[in-house]
């Protein structure tokens, strides 16, 4: 446990030697601010240049797609082409200006990439049921289908690279693509690709040694998992294996997304770890550990620490506080909640088309008196 590191110090990716002013991290937050051709937007930049400005030591980026048609949402900026590059630059110098980290988080919606907005039939591990798609399910990916997003990923690490991202977060978590595989009651195959959860694993698995193979030594590669979705077969068990298996090929990184923090494990209950000591009180030699869900104040970071996480991924919090990071030194800093009025936001760097997606968020919003 980090019973002698507090949420302030400065931390060092032990492979890279890269080393952060603290051990903050900006989560990767949905913020619908980008173009539809798929372009970064000056409004998306200046929300995460706002937040490095103001301390946090790493600045991941929203869920980019690798594939055109791995599209989640509309004003998701892409990753898919060449001709994103020069814009991501953009942003890259902007936060490295502010000394801060920044990360790319990669992904591909699957069976949550909307036809009506890929003009696809979206694709999964299996053929399952998707409200996203016209015919009511998704399309089982072939061998060719798994090839090509994989070198899909791998292809859009090496552009994270040329515009000089810092490392890439794989997407994991959150039930799509790489959590579909993972899932035993998304993933129904029979060949190399299905079964335990070390067949299940292959396909991020062999994402991430493309990747490593592909992009500098210095360049940092992660995973975002949801140690829990029942309703996926994404169990507690499984993903303590997995957390095994991608310490053995050298990640860099796993970011546990508990959603709460503070929350016992729904499989082990009785039991009384959270989900962060699972994995930090019964794994060896685990890679950093970043853990998010529920943070909201400095003790609530310690705490997190103490549960044995190296960096702290906050998302909601640092909507309207980008400031947050700085006042971790304060063990008592306890920031008023939510509802924030639009004004407030604004002040906080979000742009109208940000606040707007912030209203389908109960109560985060509310109007001005």
């Amino acid at each position: 446990m980090n019973i002698k590191s507090k949420p302030s110090d400065s931390y060092v990716f032990p492979r890279t030697k890269k080393k952060i002013r603290n051990r903050s991290v900006l989560a990767a937050m949905t913020n619908k601010q980008s173009h539809r051709d798929g372009t970064l937007s000056d409004e998306e930049i200046n929300w995460l240049t706002r937040r490095a400005k103001d301390g946090f030591g790493i600045i991941t980026t929203a869920a980019t797609h690798v594939s055109k048609n791995g599209q989640g949402w509309e004003g998701e900026f892409g990753v898919y082409e060449d001709s994103f590059i020069n814009r991501l630059k953009v942003l890259t110098d902007s936060i490295h200006e502010q000394d801060s980290l920044v990360f790319a988080q990669l992904f591909h919606g699957g069976m949550r990439a909307p036809e009506k907005l890929t003009g696809n039939i979206p694709i999964s591990a299996s053929k399952i049921p998707c409200k996203e798609s016209s015919t009511g399910s998704t399309k089982a990916a072939n061998q060719k289908d798994i090839e090509g997003i994989i070198f899909d990923f791998k292809s859009a690490a090496t552009r994270c690279v040329e515009a000089g991202f810092d490392g890439i977060e794989l997407h994991g978590a959150h039930g799509y693509l790489i959590s579909q595989f993972l899932g035993k009651k998304t993933n129904h195959r029979k060949d190399i690709w299905g079964g335990d959860i070390h067949n299940r694993s292959k396909f991020l698995i062999k994402i991430i040694n493309e990747i490593k193979k592909s992009v500098p030594e210095s360049f940092i590669v992660g995973v975002r998992i949801s140690p829990e979705i029942n309703d996926m077969g994404i169990f507690l068990d499984d993903s303590l294996e997995l957390a095994k298996i991608l310490t053995k090929i050298g990640i860099d990184f796993i970011h546990l997304s508990c959603w709460d923090c503070f929350k016992i494990s729904e499989e082990y209950s009785k039991d009384k770890k959270t989900i962060t000591e699972w994995f930090t009180h019964t794994i060896p030699n685990l890679p950093t550990i970043i853990s998010t869900g529920g943070i909201w104040s400095s003790k609530d970071a310690t705490d997190v620490m103490m549960q044995g996480a190296d960096l702290i991924g906050v998302g909601r919090v640092a909507i309207p506080y980008p400031d947050w990071s700085l006042n971790l030194k304060d063990d008592n800093y306890n920031p008023p909640r939510m509802p924030f009025t639009s004004t407030q936001l604004t002040k906080a760097g979000l742009s109208d088309v940000f606040i707007a997606y912030m209203r389908n968020w109960k109560g985060f919003v509310e109007d001005e008196k």
